[in-house]
């Protein structure tokens, strides 16, 4: 078969087999099994993040025993096939697991055979087993993917998917209809292979697909090409009946204008979505979503929400269609969320219908009726969830849906899942209790922070703490090699989810409303700005220039400003509050030698900082500042001859400064970034919510700075 089958047998789908890494694979059956699923897990097209299950069954000595028995592993309970590990797999007997069987006591009681897993275990270190484990286990076949490709789903999802399913493939892949995972379900697969000897898979109706293989480069193969053959059939579809979605509704708007449009628009939708918590926001403007919202179809097909059980879960019931002209005007906000207030109204209260409609006396309590998704015609399309990731994830998993409801249209009609079924799913008591299992938030979980000049010393100092307390930061910085070097260095420890950049000037209008702008596109607005850009300059009054005296009070005091401006007009959008801390200087207070610029410039940063917190308060908005000393530490402070200034000044050397400053506080000690990190999430971290206005000395202890 490797001689047969290539990566040109393929259009649709992407084969990545290597023969020459497999074979440094043989005779490891559970290693096999992780390259395979790694592999169909890289492609979207195959399945989604987190969705769909591989398992392989192999023979092992029994540790109680000695003796060989047969093993499945199979990936465990909220994994990824497209990272998974051996640490992720679940293993089972597979006798044990299949002995189950026996204590059945039919579908009603299907949830109380989860906790019978764990009587079939094999290996102690194993990840907790799926729901998928049954469907796996009462099939013989060595290697199984189970996965929810676009094209398949599409076709099961279609009206009439039993009959071309049949059609399709001249009955070598069989049909199981619409039927929640779990115990029955893995029954109902092998009654289906029962009554179909010889089929090379079983299309799961609503749901996804089962292919299989003896090894598991032919499970793979079969995987493939069953996926390449959907494709190709919907291929061969789109515009044949009738236009896809019906055809154009809106004309293509322009690229630049959507980005503008979205970033506009953003912190208002957060601020709706954040009614019960703070939301993090994703948008696109995929032009798989725009021929979507852009079409005839839209109002039709959206409110009939998604069919595959993850698509859903991800996604919620069915997503909030804005009633906005792509060219709206979106500058006035309090107008934009008086004209969308109504639609969120009444998005919740179809939420709450449908709640109290489809429960059960044991089922969960109501969760956030806001939407997740949030389609706006001709512009794009928004997600908003727990953090980023999660607000991504669903994003690709409703483009997911879009690309199955466009080839479900195209060959027959779409059906999505009962609203029932779909409750049954969403508050399903085992999804509730895998919710449970959930880390605790961090204190920062669902925070958005910009703190400007983020890419080295205190800055960056501060950035990562935010983002170890949970937040998603904005990096930025004057200096782009600077920058780009802080932002490999967060994508290196943190992930890709965790950061977005700008280059910043803080004297630059300009520059300072992009980088709004894209903290409201890659996150959906903000709720912390650290104002900590900054230079310094040492001189005796008869030195300083003009030149030094504008540059001062350009980047600490103009900066603060501009900056603080900007963020309160994306604050008071989302109008959920928020954080503004002004990184100052004991200087602010303390009279120093030649320090008149600098020193005053840091005054008026600490007086503009009490008169910002006597104004936003009433909006919720607190402003307080940390003002530290000597911080030497990966500083730009101390370049550009400062540390040679202060020096002289004091009648030192350089080297001499750290031990100098340190000897002269009261506590002795010598303060670093991560000093000044820890007095800013002490300010944001939720402790201190009541309180603006605060000045918080981090200097070690200098009696001339104490605010009096």
């Amino acid at each position: 078969m490797s001689e047969i089958i290539g990566k040109e047998s393929f259009k649709h789908v992407s084969y990545l087999w290597d023969h020459a890494k497999a074979a440094e694979l043989a005779g490891d059956e559970v290693a096999l099994l992780l390259y395979r699923s790694n592999l169909l897990g890289a492609d979207l097209r195959l399945t989604n993040y987190g969705g769909g299950n591989t398992s392989c069954k192999a023979i092992a000595k029994d540790p109680l025993t000695g003796l060989d028995t047969e093993v499945m592993w199979i990936k465990g309970s909220g994994g990824d096939i497209g990272t998974l590990t051996r640490s992720g797999l679940a293993a089972l007997y597979v006798d044990r697991l299949r002995s189950l069987e026996n204590v059945y006591r039919g579908i009603e009681h299907e949830d109380e055979m989860v906790e019978l897993f764990n009587h079939c275990i094999y290996d102690l270190a194993s990840k907790a087993p799926s729901i998928d484990t049954p469907l796996h286990g009462f099939l013989p076949f060595k290697h199984i993917d189970h996965l929810h490709p676009d094209a398949a789903i599409a076709i099961a999802a279609a009206k009439d998917g039993k009959r071309i399913t049949q059609e399709l493939f001249n009955g070598e892949i069989g049909w199981v209809e619409w039927q929640r995972p779990g115990f029955d379900l893995g029954l109902k697969l092998r009654e289906c292979l029962n009554d179909n000897p010889g089929i090379k898979g079983i299309m799961l109706g609503s749901h996804g697909l089962f292919t299989w293989g003896d090894t598991a480069y032919e499970s793979y193969v079969n995987t493939l090409t069953v996926i390449e053959q959907c494709a190709e059939y919907l291929e061969a579809n789109y515009g044949k009946k009738r236009p896809v979605f019906g055809g154009a509704k809106l004309a293509d708007v322009p690229a630049e204008l959507r980005k503008k449009q979205a970033a506009a628009l953003a912190p208002v939708l957060r601020g709706f979505c954040s009614s019960e918590r703070h939301m993090v926001g994703h948008f696109t403007d995929d032009a798989r979503v725009l021929e979507f919202t852009n079409s005839n179809d839209l109002d039709r097909l959206a409110p009939l929400g998604t069919s595959c059980p993850d698509h859903f879960l991800r996604t919620k019931i069915s997503p909030l269609v804005l009633d906005l002209a792509p060219d709206a005007d979106l500058s006035d906000a309090e107008a934009l969320k008086n004209a969308l207030a109504p639609a969120f109204e009444a998005y919740r209260a179809m939420y709450k219908e449908y709640y109290e409609t489809c429960k059960h006396p044991n089922s969960p309590a109501m969760r956030d009726p806001n939407p997740v998704i949030i389609l706006y015609p001709g512009i794009g399309m928004f997600s908003f969830s727990k953090d980023k990731q999660t607000a991504r994830v669903a994003a690709e998993f409703y483009i997911n849906a879009i690309n199955v409801m466009k080839g479900a249209e195209a060959i027959s009609e779409y059906t999505s899942l009962p609203r029932q079924e779909a409750f049954n799913i969403e508050y399903w008591l085992l999804e509730e209790a895998k919710l449970q299992r959930m880390p605790k938030p961090k204190p920062l979980s669902g925070k958005i922070a910009l703190v400007t000049g983020s890419a080295g010393g205190i800055g960056k100092a501060i950035a990562k703490k935010f983002v170890q307390e949970g937040a998603v930061v904005i990096l930025n910085d004057l200096n782009a090699e600077r920058l780009d070097g802080a932002a490999e260095e967060f994508k290196t420890a943190f992930g890709k989810d965790a950061y977005a950049t700008a280059q910043l000037d803080v004297t630059n209008a300009d520059q300072i409303q992009q980088a709004f702008d894209t903290a409201s596109l890659a996150f959906g607005g903000i709720d912390i700005v650290v104002n900590n850009a900054g230079l310094s300059i040492s001189k005796t009054i008869e030195d300083h220039t003009q030149k030094d005296w504008d540059l001062l009070y350009d980047v600490l005091v103009k900066g603060q400003f501009l900056v603080t401006q900007a963020a309160v007009q994306v604050l008071k959008k989302q109008a959920i509050g928020g954080d503004i801390v002004n990184i100052v200087s004991k200087n602010a207070l303390v009279s120093g030698p030649n320090n008149a610029g600098y020193g005053s410039a840091k005054a008026a940063q600490l007086h503009l900082s009490r008169l910002n917190a006597a104004e936003l308060g009433a909006d919720k908005i607190r402003v307080n500042v940390v003002n530290p000393d000597a911080v030497i530490s990966d500083s730009n402070i101390w370049a550009g001859g400062w540390a040679e200034g202060r020096a002289k000044a004091y009648g030192i050397t350089v080297e001499e400064l750290p031990a100098y400053y340190a000897k002269r506080t009261l506590l002795g000690e010598i303060i670093l970034p991560d000093d000044i990190a820890n007095a800013c999430f002490a300010l944001v971290g939720g402790l201190m919510k009541k309180s603006t206005g605060n000045v918080l000395n981090v200097d070690g202890g200098v009696a001339m700075a104490f605010v009096r």
